[in-house]
């Protein structure tokens, strides 16, 4: 788990640690030193902690003008014991949802595992995107993921599984990406390549 690093190429137009809305605002990293784990195995040091012991971020890209941000996650998700939900949604969710963030993107291929609790955090954040004309994205969740995530019923609060499971976002510009996402969402289209 080492050696998988937070997707870089859009770093140029956009880098968390220099953004000063981001919750990140001010880190650093030593790309030599690893001390962050998920559970007996480090991960990469540009990951960022934000109070879960087994769950990881970057904001890959997050544009204010037009309210949307990509994240990207890595290890386990576990409500259920550490209630990570709790920490992602004080730590992050809600610091960029005061500086104008309601359509939110999740890259989850990188989740191994998912341990759901209740879905009041979901619910929570549901409403308050809501609100705004937001909406919550996971992008290619695991099967195994996404059953477990099934089974808490975050699919009434959130858009995973087909056809957000093999999104190819790689190539993709954020802007362009987002359009798509938001196309997928609305019916405007029914899948992207």
């Amino acid at each position: 788990m080492h050696d998988i690093e937070p997707f870089y190429n859009w770093r140029e137009e956009y880098a968390a640690e220099e953004d000063e809305r981001s919750p990140f605002y001010g880190r650093t990293y030593d790309e030599f030193y690893f001390r962050q784990k998920v559970y007996n195995y480090y991960i990469h040091p540009q990951w960022d902690e934000f109070g879960s012991s087994t769950l990881y971020l970057k904001i890959l890209y997050a544009d204010y003008a037009e309210g949307f941000v990509f994240m990207e996650l890595i290890g386990e998700w576990n409500d259920c014991l550490h209630n990570d939900i709790m920490y992602l949604k004080r730590e992050v969710l809600e610091p960029l949802m005061e500086e104008g963030i309601y359509r939110f993107v999740l890259i989850c291929e990188n989740v191994l595992n998912f341990h759901g609790s209740d879905d009041c955090y979901y619910e929570e954040w549901y409403e308050e995107v809501r609100d705004e004309d937001g909406w919550i994205c996971f992008l290619n969740t695991l099967k195994h993921v996404e059953e477990e995530m099934n089974a808490t019923r975050l699919q009434d609060y959130v858009h995973f599984g087909i056809p957000y499971n093999q999104v190819n976002w790689r190539p993709h510009k954020p802007a362009a990406l987002f359009q798509l996402i938001d196309a997928l969402i609305n019916g405007r289209i029914r899948r992207i390549g």
